[in-house]
């Protein structure tokens, strides 16, 4: 990553499936309104990004009738799901172009589930997430959570009531992952860590700086774009763990060229055109600088992951807010980039379990909320920054994203829990694309690791920790 042009790029071999996916603009236009004759409207084809910001102004629309949302990518038609048997609420979300679909379990329902898991089950190694396909709450225990936290999660999970939640068992283990995009180094008592680049922004002042994860900036304040270089770049703001995992680096040289684009490997390239909500359904792209291009699909919206704490073993580092999603990822791959097709930025990786051969579950950092918390704006070297926080519509209207701090709507939890690894409670499991990320990040901490394929991360506490 040279200085003079902080490109969002990684090191490593792009996926050639993933790579395929990006060459032509797959998702159709949004198609104009098709009225009926009793003054409905047909479902809209919309793009995916479309349909966060449609979602977004159903949820004001609908109000307490709201449950949810997802996008239909087979059909590119965002699906709502609404409680109210009110023949005016399905009327009104016909209208505005989408599929109407009647459930049991309304938000305030799935938020008071959340809020349940978070005061009982606080667990290291659990995750919960919204799933508006399935209209629960999908909690997931890693390979640690065994004996006592096993039976003391399985029971929470049964006692919110059968249809609320799936509890699932994941192989893997909750750990952040400290690398990205390009590859971001720096040296820490102990050893070398290793990060990604984000996406490059402008800061309030005016300076050019990147995004990465929070994680990252609380490991090392400076960072470098080789393993021994001299650092180039400062961290002016971190937050992990808590309300979000990430942090603003600003380049220390500020006539420091640092495009908005992200390069994809091959010789492509995505130019970023905006940051945008994920909604769940549609189809992502991660890269890293261990493993490169990896896609996938967004599977849950504002999940809470209780990470082991690593500097305090009987501690547990809990962040909220975040996307969940199967694409794979790897150690070296924290911080890198989320983004769709048509160039929007949607999150930093920021952990998760498993690996790009047997699959896993990933978060990552909403960059809409990044953005916002941090005044930063889309766009390098501090010239004509793309969509700055908040300026996305559908911001926060997600389907399954639970204004609470923890972990978005928490369902019932069917009964039926399992008990054994990989089994789900509950009906309606995630159908996730199977292309599932573990998170991919380096570990920060000793150890670096001259190759990137695994650099240990500091002592920060993760769920997947790429290290």
């Amino acid at each position: 990553m040279p200085k003079r042009k902080a490109a969002i790029a990684v090191g490593g071999v792009a996926a050639l499936g993933a790579a395929a996916l990006l060459l032509p603009n797959a998702n159709a236009s949004q198609d104009p309104d098709q009225a009926t004759a009793g003054g409905t409207a047909d479902a809209r084809t919309l793009k995916a990004a479309d349909a966060s910001g449609l979602a977004g102004r159903l949820r004001k629309i609908l109000g307490d009738a709201f449950a949810g949302s997802y996008y239909d990518s087979g059909k590119q038609q965002l699906v709502v799901n609404v409680v109210s048997g009110d023949s005016n609420v399905v009327v009104q979300a016909k209208k505005a172009g989408a599929v109407v679909r009647q459930v049991d379990n309304s938000m305030a329902e799935l938020k008071a589930a959340a809020r349940t898991l978070k005061t009982r089950a606080t667990i290291p190694g659990t995750s919960w997430a919204v799933d508006p396909r399935t209209d629960k709450v999908l909690v997931t225990a890693d390979s640690t959570v065994t004996g006592a936290n096993w039976n003391r999660l399985r029971s929470t999970v049964r006692g919110l009531g059968s249809g609320m939640a799936t509890l699932k068992k994941s192989s893997g283990t909750f750990k952040t992952f400290v690398s990205g995009g390009d590859a971001i180094f720096s040296q820490v008592q102990g050893g070398s860590v290793r990060c990604s680049l984000g996406f490059n922004v402008t800061a309030s002042d005016g300076s050019p700086a990147f995004l990465t994860a929070g994680h990252c900036g609380v490991a090392a304040k400076k960072w470098s774009d080789s393993e021994t270089g001299q650092p180039i770049a400062t961290v002016d703001q971190a937050t992990f763990p808590g309300a979000g995992d990430f942090s603003l680096v600003k380049y220390d040289d500020p006539n420091t060229q640092a495009p908005s684009e992200v390069n994809a490997g091959n010789g492509q390239s995505v130019q970023i055109n905006q940051a945008a909500d994920a909604t769940v359904g549609e189809t992502v792209f991660r890269m890293g600088s261990t493993t490169g291009l990896h896609d996938g699909q967004v599977t849950g919206l504002d999940a809470t992951v209780n990470f082991q704490s690593e500097t305090d073993p009987n501690g547990v580092d809990t962040v909220t807010g975040l996307i969940q999603t199967d694409v794979c990822a790897e150690p070296g791959d924290s911080g890198g980039s989320l983004f769709t097709q048509d160039g929007s930025a949607l999150g930093l990786t920021s952990g998760g379990s498993g690996d790009c051969t047997s699959g896993g579950e990933t978060f990552f950092q909403p960059v809409t909320t990044a953005l916002q918390a941090t005044g930063a704006t889309l766009g390098g070297g501090g010239g004509g920054g793309d969509n700055g926080a908040g300026d996305q519509a559908g911001a926060g209207d997600q389907a399954g994203a639970g204004d609470e701090a923890g972990a978005g709507a928490g369902d019932q939890a069917g009964a039926g829990d399992q008990s054994g690894a990989g089994d789900q409670a509950g009906a309606g499991d995630q159908a996730g694309s199977g292309h599932q990320a573990g998170a991919g990040g380096d570990r920060i901490g000793g150890g670096a690791d001259p190759s990137g394929t695994g650099a240990a991360d500091g002592g920060s506490s993760s769920l997947t920790d790429s290290r």
